[in-house]
């Protein structure tokens, strides 16, 4: 394992102090922890991605009301406002691994309980979806815990010169998940049926957890005397003002993400389609931001990784607003594709300045930080569509949540972001 605290140097570029170069993408995979990291999180992902579609696409089957469907986000985010701060100020004080362990087993309790009860009570009408419902505070229990424990793991399993490198990387695992979860979600739930697809999502994340249990433990982060109240991070942030405008950046692009599950039923069936459709949708998300993973590494040195995070942002707008005006599911996927590319580019971006800047004993609490503005937006941005939906129409909406993108965009643009 390699120290966070090392600089880059020349010799990455051939210089004369004989350290080898960076390790490439084929080289950080192959290593026993950081590819264990990287599988395990792509095995989680693809889990969270069946799990979330399914559960829409089962509650909007059970009741037909978009504010149910919004009513799954925020029960799994509202815990992860409440219990990250403390989770964070623990990953900057306790061994990391474990904790990443213990929030990914919680997870899968949440998954599993929706499979026994749909295999001994039934799922059906309001009482099936408050079930459902209920399940995802407990999943969104397991994250507040796991999220960020994992994010502020990252940088101790590769050089700082390959932080970089390693940031575009683990994006790969949502990227994959996007593209294949849900459709498998969309195929389980409607082929198989509840207790089979929340019985896959359990033992995903348990596999993830195991996985992770079994490459040994990282030593605990040595607190130095410093201050490890979540204050620090927040007067952290604050002082230096560029992390607050990219904190900004992950809000708007956790708002913006949400249209993909909370509306896409609606759409999927004004189109005459059914729960395929939905997982279609959401997969061509998917495949776009696995194009924005290829597109990234040429935007970040063609115009900087801020100018990257405000772009991504104006794609990622451009991608989802004719959704609700779309004349067929071709050319909603397109529209998917399209918003793909854009919430890669500006995620990546605006985590990987964060990453790079902040200090290692705040790692854990800035992290969980990031995970507040981009999961835990989300209960907002669902809450807002989906009494939109009820008092007006889909397709306000989500010119709404266009209209937030654009604002997000403008106040994480570079002059603000940019380090001082």
């Amino acid at each position: 394992m390699r120290s966070d605290s090392e600089e880059p140097s020349d010799a990455a570029h051939g210089g004369s102090n004989g350290r080898p170069a960076p390790r490439r993408v084929p080289q950080l995979l192959l290593d026993p922890t950081f590819g264990s990291y990287f599988l395990g999180q792509t095995v989680a992902t693809i889990a969270v991605w069946i799990h979330n579609v399914a559960a829409a696409v089962l509650v909007w089957e059970l009741t037909r009301s978009t504010a149910l469907v919004a009513a799954i986000t925020i029960g799994q985010f509202v815990p992860q406002l409440i219990l990250t701060p403390w989770s964070g100020a623990r990953a900057d004080r306790r061994d990391r691994r474990r904790q990443l362990v213990t929030g990914t087993l919680i997870t899968a309790v949440g998954s599993g309980l929706i499979a026994l009860w749909s295999a001994t009570l039934g799922l059906s009408g309001t009482t099936g979806a408050y079930a459902v419902i209920a399940a995802a505070v407990v999943v969104g229990t397991g994250f507040s815990v796991s999220g960020p424990a994992a994010q502020a793991l990252l940088p101790s399993l590769v050089e700082r010169r390959e932080l970089a490198t390693a940031i575009a990387i683990a994006s790969v695992p949502m990227t994959v998940a996007r593209a294949v979860g849900p459709a498998l979600g969309a195929i389980l739930i409607t082929l198989g049926g509840p207790t089979l697809t929340f019985t896959v999502t359990a033992v995903l994340h348990t596999t993830y957890a195991v996985v992770m249990h079994r490459r040994g433990r990282p030593a605990p982060v040595p607190s130095d005397g410093r201050d490890l109240r979540i204050r620090a991070a927040l007067r952290h942030v604050l002082e230096e003002r560029p992390m607050l405008y990219l904190l900004i950046g992950v809000t708007t692009v956790g708002m913006g993400v949400d249209p993909v599950i909370t509306l896409a039923p609606a759409f999927a069936d004004a189109l005459n389609g059914a729960g395929d459709v939905v997982g279609l949708l959401a997969s061509a998300f998917g495949l776009g931001a696995g194009a924005g993973f290829a597109v990234q590494p040429l935007a970040r040195r063609r115009i900087g990784v801020e100018r990257s995070g405000t772009l991504g942002l104006v794609v990622l707008a451009v991608g989802l607003a004719p959704l609700g005006h779309v004349p067929s599911v071709a050319a909603a996927i397109v529209t998917m594709l399209v918003a793909g590319v854009g919430m890669t580019l500006s995620l990546t971006a605006f985590t990987t300045a964060i990453q790079q800047r902040v200090p290692d004993h705040l790692r854990g609490r800035v992290m969980a930080l990031w995970s507040i503005a981009f999961l835990g937006s989300r209960p907002l941005a669902a809450l807002l569509s989906g009494a939109i939906s009820e008092a007006r129409d889909e397709a306000t909406a989500l010119a709404v949540a266009v209209a937030i993108i654009l604002l997000g965009a403008i106040l994480s643009r570079p002059s603000l972001t940019r380090k001082r």
